[in-house]
């Protein structure tokens, strides 16, 4: 049923691999792109599962430790599920804003392990795999132009383990067209519209649930990049970055173009961001990533 009717096909996950060993080369790679002279002020470990160590256990300060960030605040963040790590961009832009100041940075990761069968899978809808990602931030960097960020949670599938079969249903129904709205909202915030965005990044849910949204975006499905679903899977909330590197990887990011990263988070947060890639030139002023 996952291959034929949802796209998926194959997954990567090794349940003898600590979590730590799963984050710790993704920090590294994004940590070394830190110019010199620049610091990093705030990590944010982002994650799905609120429950991914033993609860004496900080994930974020682990990660800090071994990355010898000893002086970096660390703080994870899970309540938007899938959104979390595009939340997490926006919570330390903020932060970065606020309290940031000359050659301060702040390092977002996220990943984590399908280490149970309650969080191996989605009732028809998608199956979990392994993944970490990471990314640097600072206000004015020559890294990717953050130009908006939407979001927007639907508090009555909350608890989204006890919905009805009617209130999945009707969730189901309502899926495309709230991912269509947060996508419209964070494009128009952006200053552009959808005709501009070159390629939206998704999460891989699913290739049914995408084609939902196709269908009410109106767009090509050419422009929407789900190469990855049946590669990979569903990593929580590292889909996203997973897709954008494998893109930027095979030189299909132009410099100056627009991208769209969209995810849901069961519970129900929809969110979506646009980016304007900037592949060689500095620029001045902004949140970059």
């Amino acid at each position: 049923m996952f291959r034929k009717f949802y796209g998926l096909d194959t997954l990567r996950f090794d349940p003898e691999l600590p979590l730590l060993d799963l984050l710790r080369p993704a920090a590294r790679g994004a940590l070394a792109a830190l110019p010199e002279g620049g610091r990093v002020d705030y990590l944010a470990y982002a994650h799905v599962t609120q429950a991914v160590a033993p609860a004496d256990v900080d994930v974020a300060r682990e990660v800090g430790d071994a990355l010898g960030l000893v002086d970096t605040e660390a703080f994870g963040l899970s309540h938007q599920a899938c959104v979390s790590s595009l939340g997490a961009i926006e919570v330390l832009g903020e932060l970065l804003r606020a309290e940031g100041g000359d050659g301060a940075y702040a390092l977002m990761v996220t990943g984590e392990q399908a280490y149970s069968p309650i969080v191996q899978h989605v009732p028809n809808t998608s199956i979990m795999a392994d993944a970490a990602a990471s990314c640097l931030i600072t206000l004015d960097g020559d890294g990717d132009e953050v130009r908006s960020f939407a979001t927007r949670t639907l508090g009555e599938y909350a608890q989204w383990l006890e919905l009805t079969a009617e209130q999945n249903t009707e969730f189901g129904e309502q899926y495309g067209r709230r991912i269509a709205e947060v996508i419209h909202q964070a494009v128009a915030e952006a200053g552009l519209t959808l005709d501009e965005i070159d390629l939206v990044i998704p999460h891989n849910v699913n290739k049914l649930a995408w084609r939902q949204t196709i269908k009410e975006l109106e767009v090509a499905p050419e422009k929407v990049f789900l190469d990855n679903v049946p590669r990979y899977s569903h990593t929580f909330a590292s889909d996203v970055f997973v897709n954008y590197t494998t893109l930027r990887d095979a030189g299909r990011l132009v410099d100056g173009a627009h991208y769209l990263l969209v995810s849901v988070g069961l519970g129900a947060t929809f969110g979506a961001m646009v980016i304007t890639h900037r592949a060689h030139h500095p620029r001045t002023g902004g949140e970059s990533r």
